[in-house]
């Protein structure tokens, strides 16, 4: 049986005009989708057991300037405490591995305050919500000042410090703050121990993380039903962050990219203001962020509805890529071994059809040096690790827990030839060889992404959006009511949120 164990088929899609959205049944149930205090302890242990001895301070973010703009916790101190409200920090003592002594410092509660931003859960609030005991902000210098005058001359930074940046962030100002004036203390940044941690994600994540996947499953299939020539990007934009929203998803994970024509070309394009044109493809790359987990999946689709000859074959190309890749993926294998595998079949299929003179030809870039010449069109990593933050922390080796992404990419940028490629007497006749190619496959981007967790024998596709030619043209050929009918249970997920 194939490793590769799929959460649905072509048929769980959506009927029109009054009947029914079949649900991703795989897709954990509503009490399940929740990270207890339990576990968060058990993560700061975690850390413990690595610092050995010393004191951990991870700082939460600030305020925003104005109380009208989104506030969201950075990704580390989420995954220590939960605690999402602004300005909050924690210390913990570590003796011998073991927590010794930690508190949680937050903004007091104040009714005059609360009126314009929202309730706050105050000091005292902090044991019923987080499971940890609190302590006022207006106290966190006062306290970490006695204990490092106690003896505690080794402070762990469990948090994104980043001194050398030239432009520092709120996380980095608050620390330098807080350390000000302290000689002798030592100070070692374990963020990179967190990020290990991360790696690997608990049930309670790998729900949430699902679940932030069939929100974007059904908004990638919403906006192939919606897509029409002449649309601007920014409509479609429109109706896959409805969707997110419409099911609980709280923001986008990343700036949505919805690039059509020369748009599919550029990797991270968000601009998403062009009207799109029939013959056009269109690569859209989208995630919502559920519960604070982040999906990330990536369809390309022929504005028309049907894809040209020229697009089917360099879709096709990149869906061969993305399948051998996937069918590699199982504990013990490396990243690497599965980039490596997608990338010959992407220069092997470049080179058969004109993009490249071989497989293993090479051109000079502008440095100078010698790179392979498929570098032209595919020039990203395979995937990367799904999580708190949409590129999360992932291990180099697979292994059960692990929520990744697979996304092969082939570019065929249109200032190639006159731009991309230095003109310097090596790269001379290469270029006039895949001149004739170039100009039949030229301002085509291909970029397919799905999400997948590494289980014990093997791995699973969590994202189902259609993927295969025939599996999109269908799709796009049928009526279609936007937005579908409400599916009550996806939203009754989120009020069995916490």
């Amino acid at each position: 049986m194939n490793r590769i164990q799929g959460i649905g088929t072509a048929r769980q899609c959506r009927m029109v005009a009054g009947a029914c959205l079949a649900l991703l049944a795989p897709v954990a149930g509503p009490l399940c989708a929740q990270i207890s205090a339990g576990e968060y302890a058990e993560r700061r242990g975690a850390l413990a057991r690595e610092v050995d001895d010393g004191l951990i301070l991870a700082v939460g973010s600030v305020q925003p300037p104005e109380d009208y703009i989104n506030f969201y916790q950075n990704s580390p101190f989420r995954y220590l405490t939960g605690f999402l409200e602004p300005d909050a920090a924690l210390i913990a003592l570590a003796e011998r591995g073991e927590i010794v002594w930690e508190r949680l410092f937050v903004n007091p509660r104040s009714p005059a305050d609360e009126t314009w931003e929202g309730y706050r859960v105050g000091p005292g609030g902090t044991m019923r919500t987080a499971g940890l005991p609190g302590r006022s902000t207006g106290e966190l210098e006062a306290v970490l000042d006695s204990l490092i005058g106690e003896g505690w001359d080794t402070v762990h930074l469990a948090t994104g410090y980043d001194a050398s940046s030239p432009v520092r962030d709120d996380i980095t100002q608050r620390v330098d703050q807080l350390l000000e004036g302290h000689t002798g203390l030592e100070v070692e940044t374990v963020a990179p121990v967190v990020g290990e941690l991360r790696g690997v994600k608990s049930e309670a994540e790998l729900a949430l993380i699902r679940r932030a996947a069939a929100i974007t499953t059904e908004a990638q299939r919403e906006l192939m039903g919606a897509l029409a020539p002449g649309m601007n990007e920014f409509e479609l934009q429109a109706v896959i962050e409805y969707t997110f929203r419409r099911y609980g998803a709280e923001r986008p994970a990343f700036a949505s990219i919805v690039g059509s024509g020369p748009n599919s070309t550029v990797l991270h394009y968000n601009a998403n203001d062009r009207f799109t044109e029939d013959g056009d493809v269109i690569v859209v790359d989208i995630g919502a962020s559920y519960g604070g987990y982040a999906a990330d999946i990536t369809r390309t689709v022929p504005v028309s509805g049907r894809f040209s000859p020229e697009q089917r074959e360099l879709y096709q190309l990149v869906r061969d890529a993305q399948t051998v890749a996937e069918e590699m993926a199982a504990p013990g294998i490396s990243r690497n071994a599965m980039g490596r595998a997608a990338a010959e079949v992407l220069a092997e299929g470049l080179a058969r059809l004109g993009l490249i003179e071989s497989p293993f030809a090479s051109y000079d870039d502008e440095l100078g040096r010698e790179l392979p010449q498929y570098f032209l069109y595919y020039m990203h990593a395979l995937g990367h690790g799904l999580g708190l933050d949409v590129h999360d922390p992932w291990p180099a080796v697979m292994e059960p827990g692990v929520a990744l992404t697979i996304e092969p990419g082939v570019y065929i940028r249109p200032n190639l030839l006159t731009e991309v490629i230095p003109d310097v007497p090596a790269n001379r006749a290469m270029r006039d060889a895949i001149r004739p190619a170039f100009e039949q496959y030229v301002g085509i981007g291909i970029r397919i992404e799905d999400d997948y967790i590494i289980t014990g024998g093997g791995v699973e596709r969590i994202s189902s959006a259609p993927r295969e030619i025939e599996e999109i043209e269908t799709l796009m050929a049928g009526p279609w009511q936007a937005p579908a009918p409400r599916n009550p249970e996806w939203v009754e997920w989120y009020r069995a949120m916490p």
